[in-house]
């Protein structure tokens, strides 16, 4: 097999398809998985991703493009590549028939881990996840979240390089959830790199150090958090409020203000957070008297969405938590570019 570059990514896909049928699952898939870090697979229902990480173990075989994982083709080096890959899928495959324990062994022995100290291992394995108590009871007992506990646990038992998890978190509770995210976090640091596709935005917040946004089977955008921050969203914006609402509206038209947009609290787009000390201190001379003053540091919401929005031909401007629309609403001033004008009720 070839050897990595260790310079290189993980994992490389390059004008990846595939299809299901008529269905094009995807389309001219194109990323790359940085080693040692943890690279989130961002996307709706339907974008792509469970087949992405399908193609990069080798359990599905695309009609065209070309894959690299450690340096070779997971299609015709398949027996080698697998073993260094740990997979969790969103519906694992157990025995329910078996015990918690006989399944980790089974699983054991197909990745050939060595017999010595094995009990001990699988238990240390089922520990660090929370189902060591549970290993002797038979799995078709065990509660869904109980299921996914043990799927991660004979995900690491052979202590693979790469890990791959689809939506790890279904059918936890909040703080089974965020222990599984603290450990995929851990990871990284002992050397692992990780693929985890998910849904769930804020799941993904604070744990990605590499962004796949995916789209109908392709790669809308990839790059680190900061970068695509820098390319979708390179205005600051600021939150702010006042006991007269009404008088921050002549921000409309203030020096470095590209958009201006007033609901409940005002939010100010500028041309960088410099502008800020001195927009407050204007306002101070004129008598606002403000009673909030947020710099809006964007999330991965916000990143997801500006990446969606430009998708779909429309401005990316005012990153708002929760808001798919940026529309002012009816009677408000705004402006785009420092032009302003009002908006008919």
């Amino acid at each position: 097999m070839a050897e990595q570059d260790p310079a290189g990514p993980t994992v490389r896909l390059s004008g990846v398809g595939h299809r299901f049928g008529d269905v094009v699952a995807l389309d001219d898939l194109t990323f790359d998985v940085p080693a040692r870090r943890i690279t989130v697979l961002l996307g709706p229902n339907g974008a792509g991703k469970t087949t992405a990480i399908r193609t990069i173990t080798g359990a599905l075989s695309p009609v065209h493009g070309e894959i690299s994982v450690f340096g070779a083709d997971p299609r015709r080096e398949g027996g080698a590549v697998r073993p260094r890959c740990g997979v969790v899928s969103a519906k694992p495959a157990l025995y329910d028939r078996l015990s918690g324990y006989d399944n980790l062994l089974y699983s054991a022995q197909l990745y050939e881990v060595p017999a010595a100290g094995l009990r001990q291992r699988i238990v240390a394995a089922a520990d660090r996840f929370g189902i060591a108590d549970a290993l002797d009871q038979q799995v078709g007992g065990y509660s869904t979240g109980m299921k996914t506990r043990l799927a991660l646990s004979r995900s690491t038992l052979h202590e693979p390089d790469l890990l791959l998890f689809d939506e790890p978190t279904s059918g936890l509770d909040p703080e089974s959830s965020q222990a599984v995210l603290d450990l995929i976090r851990e990871m990284t640091t002992d050397g692992k790199t990780v693929v985890m596709c998910t849904h769930l935005l804020a799941e993904a917040e604070g744990l990605a150090d590499h962004v796949v946004v995916m789209e109908d089977g392709h790669a809308l955008c990839t790059g680190s958090p900061a970068e695509l921050t820098e390319r979708y969203l390179p205005a600051a914006t600021v939150v702010l409020d006042a006991e007269a609402p009404d008088q921050l509206d002549r921000l409309a038209l203030a020096t470095g203000v590209t958009g201006y947009d007033r609901t409940d609290v005002a939010r100010v787009q500028l041309d960088g957070f410099g502008r800020v000390p001195d927009l407050v201190l204007a306002l101070a001379r004129d008598g606002v008297r403000l009673t909030r003053v947020e710099p809006h540091v964007p999330t991965l919401e916000d990143l997801y969405f500006a990446v969606r929005r430009e998708r779909a031909g429309q401005p990316t401007t005012f990153p708002t938590p929760g808001r798919t629309s940026l529309h002012p609403p009816e009677g408000r001033t705004t402006t785009r570019a420092g032009r302003a004008e009002e908006v008919p009720a």
